[in-house]
């Protein structure tokens, strides 16, 4: 019975850790294509790649995850793995959110020299104009 429950918990183990390489994969693929298409840019493309090479490292290295928890002083490697998924997260949303306030700055800048530049043609197109209408009246005399 004890051998059974060894045997199926090391099938399952074995079992995730392809299922983990089989997701790293596919987010390499998915990473690769969407630059390809300039989806994305390589720049985020490093990101999300380093981040499914960290998957496979951790899925092939049997006790690496354990004794990283181990060395934190994290009890549990699952809980390790999850602290440094939100950690991730966290560093995405503080990076997205500082990328998003300098364009919201930059639009604004564009905003306000589109603005300086369609009254100056304005102007220019007025004077014209009234430079026009001087010239044909000098003409019909």
């Amino acid at each position: 019975m004890i051998l059974a429950a060894a045997h199926a918990s090391q099938t399952t183990a074995t079992f995730q850790r392809v299922a983990v390489i089989v997701i790293a994969v596919i987010v390499f693929a998915l990473v690769f294509e969407l630059v390809r298409r300039r989806a994305l840019m390589e720049r985020y493309a490093l990101l999300w790649l380093f981040a499914a090479i960290v998957l496979v490292v951790l899925a092939l290295w049997k006790g690496l995850l354990t004794d990283i928890s181990g060395e934190l002083g994290i009890y549990t490697p699952v809980n390790a793995l999850f602290a440094a998924g939100f950690v991730f997260v966290v560093t995405l949303l503080l990076h997205f959110s500082l990328v998003i306030s300098r364009l919201s700055e930059q639009s604004k800048m564009l905003a306000q020299r589109l603005a300086l530049l369609d009254e100056r043609v304005s102007e220019t197109e007025a004077e014209g104009d009234m430079h026009e209408g001087q010239q044909s009246a000098v003409s019909k005399r």
